[in-house]
């Protein structure tokens, strides 16, 4: 009995973490299962407040580490003093058929302890592009369907924003905004004169600008303004698992986590026809365990719960559970970032900024909304900004010592702005994870081949944003600007989407409305896998609400005797 749970989350992350508070709450006793290690607020942050002179290589890494790790070392926010949140590139390894970075961080709390913490919600456009105009399947539910359970996640983990009114990204419970600094105003108003439709706002970010008195209450306090979240917040200024939703959670008295528990397979009962529980390896000692439960979560990230999916054989579903269709593992998508552009703009020299702010503005998607207005399918959100730099007349080539040099380091330089993409991308059938046939990990699990690639539409696309961005940028008065394409390979966004998707059909989707498997009701999946297109904005606040809902729903399930 003591194996024996009321649900199970595998996962400890964003959306495992989300999982967990509200199944708890509802009361089920509920297991959370982390591969990783143990991470606690506070305690486990070894780099929080540590000084730039205090690491050795003053963030950075040795060109020995780099060689060792070219996956890990191109992510953004990974560095000296971040290294700790990441996992390194030979602990677990993946078959490449095509190039395909997979960042992963396995602790508990997962990559929310490393995330962007871009919080826009989607539109009733993204959800109803796709089947409009035939590059996808119709999604189960819209706007506002998810809309409430929006508003219930922002309300708890703080998002800060202002309500600016815009059809193509929609308003929510905001805390107050970081405010614009001189230039970012000034390429907001030169945005409203010159390029009607569309729209620089400040950034919907998981900050906590002004705390209410429910984030007083999770024992978090106000951002600071360091902008240096990714090491581990000590104020729990950002919203992440470890400080948020798992304590909160824990309080309950219903919750248990385990971590150093791998997920090997989903149990399946052909007598009930329902899962019964997982099997689990402890990283640590090898040994296997089996873990009992009505309902099982699956928020592993995208391709990990996938993985598990598709590890999870029977008789009744011998191409992995659920998998009636031979469609696990395929319309695997993710977010374009190759196009990035910047400049320098003359002016405003009067003028600095206060603090480090770790939030940037946004311009909402202005492609292919009410009507296709251009050669591609989908949109794009672009993050932008503008900052001075403090060392303005210091050269690469000049001592950086001396009397001389600290006199110039008081001096800042001109003001630059910048620009980069974050794309819809098309899930295509072809683009698919599968497991290998005869590599295994170091627990005997088969290693997932990536069979991933971009296409002529995301082609397309950035050539768009490229013209588009300079023609922007030169209007606001920039000079020297680039505009280029990064050629970066697909997963280095790390929004990595699909492999289970929701749908209406059994026939053409592997979830339901309510991210249930079709063939098998008491496993949701609430992650990344269940996305059944991209849209443009930042995906994470999507999975926690649609986990939220689900795990409500699922509560209601249990209650009723239905699972």
């Amino acid at each position: 009995m003591e194996n024996t749970f009321d649900a199970i989350v595998v996962g400890s992350g964003i959306s495992g973490g989300w999982a967990a508070k509200e199944l708890c709450e509802k009361g089920l006793k509920t297991l959370v299962l982390e591969r990783g290690r143990n991470v606690e607020h506070l305690k486990d942050y070894p780099t929080a407040m540590k000084n730039p002179w205090e690491f050795e290589h003053r963030g950075s890494m040795t060109k020995a580490f780099i060689d060792q790790n070219p996956l890990i070392t191109k992510a953004a926010g990974f560095g000296e003093d971040t290294a700790h949140f990441f996992i390194k590139d030979a602990d677990h390894p993946y078959v490449q058929k095509k190039p395909f970075d997979w960042i992963r961080g396995y602790q508990v709390g997962g990559k929310s302890l490393i995330w962007g913490r871009a919080c826009q919600r989607w539109s009733d456009y993204e959800f109803k592009a796709p089947a409009r105009y035939g590059y996808g399947i119709e999604w189960p539910i819209d706007y506002n369907d998810i809309s409430p359970w929006y508003t219930h996640v922002e309300k708890f983990i703080g998002v800060c924003g202002n309500k600016d009114g815009i059809e193509a990204m929609p308003d929510g419970d905001f805390l107050p905004p970081f405010d614009l600094n001189c230039v970012e105003q000034h390429m907001q108003q030169t945005l409203k004169e010159h390029f009607p439709g569309r729209h620089l706002v400040q950034g919907r970010w998981a900050q906590l600008s002004k705390p209410n008195q429910i984030h007083l209450e999770q024992g978090r306090g106000q951002c600071q303004c360091r902008n240096l979240c990714m090491r581990g917040c000590p104020y729990g200024g950002y919203f992440s698992s470890v400080t948020s939703t798992l304590p909160w959670a824990e309080k309950t008295g219903n919750l248990t986590i385990r971590p150093f528990s791998v997920v090997h397979s989903v149990i399946y009962d052909d007598a009930t026809g329902k899962a019964s529980g997982v099997k689990v390896i402890d990283t640590n000692t090898m040994e296997e365990h089996i873990y009992n439960a009505k309902v099982i979560f699956l928020n592993a990230s995208a391709l990990n719960s996938t993985l598990v999916l598709m590890n999870s054989k029977s008789e009744r579903f011998p191409n992995g559970l659920g998998n009636d269709n031979d469609l696990l593992g395929r319309y695997v998508a993710f977010h374009l970032y190759r196009g990035w552009a910047g400049g320098t703009i003359d002016g405003f020299e009067d003028k600095y900024f206060y603090g480090k702010n770790p939030t940037e503005c946004i311009i909402a998607n202005y492609r292919n909304l009410k009507e296709r207005d251009t050669d591609f399918v989908g949109g794009y959100t672009i993050f932008t900004g503008a900052y001075r730099n403090r060392a303005g007349e210091v050269l690469e080539n000049e001592p950086q010592i001396g009397a001389d040099f600290k006199e110039k380091l008081t001096k800042p330089g001109p003001w630059q702005m910048y620009m980069y993409m974050q794309g819809e991308t098309i899930p295509k059938a072809t683009n698919r994870i599968t497991l290998s046939k005869t590599e295994t990990d170091q627990w005997g699990i088969p290693l997932i081949e990536t069979d991933v690639d971009y296409d002529d539409n995301d082609e397309k696309m950035i050539q768009d944003f490229l013209t588009e961005s300079r023609k922007m940028m030169s209007k606001m008065g920039a000079r020297d600007i680039y505009a280029h394409d990064n050629k970066q390979a697909p997963g280095l966004d790390i929004h990595e989407m699909g492999g289970a998707r929701m749908g209406n059909d059994p026939k053409t989707s592997m979830l339901n409305e309510h991210n249930q498997v079709h063939g098998c009701k008491n496993v949701f999946v609430t992650d990344g896998a269940c996305m059944t297109s991209t849209g443009n904005q930042s995906p994470s606040i999507l999975y926690m609400a649609l986990t939220a809902r689900a795990a409500n729903f699922a509560a209601e399930q249990v209650k009723q005797g239905k699972l």
